[in-house]
């Protein structure tokens, strides 16, 4: 594209990687990277959530990062999906028993199986992706502050919206997923008091931290319902915040709009770029709310090889570009410029402290 956005998230793979180590200690001298100790005898795993590896969100974005690692650097690679929460300690668990050197597990659902296993085993290093609960020498937490980028998703959505309604639902209530949820509503509340509108939120009322949640990740019927109920109440964009259950909202809108192409329905994305991941959506994806999963992951298993390897807990943030925003894609020169503008102004303003994005779910060094 010609004039990708400004928001595009990819940069080259190391030029991720050196802002990603950037805060958490010196990024390795790439002759070293290459002759890391006996790295086709390193041995880089990988555990799923119940989402699997083909959740067109973080399993799958992690787990891009373990494959860009074995290709990158010719390691050996293992991988173990779970289909519920019983398979989580099996699989972790089998991981060590191959003689992984670095396993991770991804979503906060494994976080008690992870500080469990890695106790057992202090000399195998972890990492867990979405769960900055665990302090142990040997885990790596990786985690995001997504309500910045939420926060910048809100504001566009509101200034997209033809009909002054937009809204998000989520999957289960808890802080991982109502941290995209209140950094979109105040997104959508900034530009209210920028622009003297008063675009509604439906599905999540900041203040009383309530809202829509479908109660599990796996339903895309709930999601598609969930959506249906929105669009009929008017809202005109859409965020789930519900890993494979945002499936049914994208259904929801592509049949909505084929019956109302005066008047079309969008849909924001979360965790990877929805227009990448669901490309026979492509045409109803505004954007996406990115956590850049796939670097965080192949970086920290590049610090291990390197024998780098940190507990130093990893925060992706809109300045160390862990998130951001997806390009704009299809939606491209349907974005004012203006617009585009002030979402690069929102973007150094959160960066400097002039805008504060706050949700229970932020994490903390």
């Amino acid at each position: 594209m010609a004039t990708r956005s400004r928001f595009a998230a990819a940069g080259s793979v190391l030029g991720i990687s050196a802002l990603l180590l950037a805060g958490c200690g010196a990024a390795p001298d790439e002759k070293a990277s290459s002759d890391s100790k006996g790295s086709s005898d390193y041995k880089a795993c990988i555990v799923s959530d119940e989402g699997g590896f083909d959740d067109k969100s973080f399993n799958e974005n992690s787990y891009n990062g373990l494959k860009a690692a074995e290709e990158e650097y010719g390691i050996k690679t293992a991988e173990a999906q779970s289909s519920s929460p019983a398979d989580f300690g099996p699989n972790v668990n089998k991981m060590v028993q191959a003689g992984c050197n670095s396993i991770i597990t991804v979503g906060f659902a494994l976080a008690d199986t992870t500080k469990q296993v890695a106790k057992e085993n202090p000399d195998t290093h972890f990492a867990i992706v979405d769960d900055g609960s665990i302090e142990a020498d040997n885990v790596r937490p990786i985690v995001y502050d997504t309500a910045q980028a939420a926060f910048q998703a809100g504001y566009l959505a509101a200034a997209q919206s033809k009909t002054g309604k937009v809204a998000t639902y989520g999957g289960a209530q808890m802080p991982t997923v109502t941290i995209f949820m209140d950094g979109f509503a105040q997104g959508v509340e900034h530009y209210n008091k920028e622009k003297g509108k008063d675009v509604k939120v439906l599905g999540w009322d900041t203040k009383n931290q309530s809202g829509t949640f479908t109660g599990d990740f796996s339903d895309q019927t709930k999601g598609k319902t969930n959506t249906q109920n929105f669009l009929d109440q008017g809202a005109d964009i859409i965020m789930p915040v519900a890993g494979p259950v945002g499936a049914g909202t994208l259904e929801a809108v592509k049949s909505y709009n084929a019956s109302h192409s005066d008047k079309p329905a969008a849909v924001v994305w979360v965790d990877s770029d929805g227009y990448e991941t669901n490309p026979e959506y492509k045409d109803i994806i505004l954007t996406s709310v990115q956590k850049k999963m796939k670097e965080a992951v192949e970086s920290t298993i590049k610090d291990d090889m390197d024998q780098k390897f940190s507990s130093e807990k990893y925060i992706g943030t809109l300045e160390n570009d862990g998130v951001g925003l997806a390009p704009f894609h299809d939606f491209e020169g349907k974005v004012s410029q203006e617009t585009v503008k002030e979402l690069e102004q929102i973007k150094e303003k959160i960066i400097s402290g002039e805008i504060t994005v706050k949700t229970e779910g932020q994490p903390t060094k």
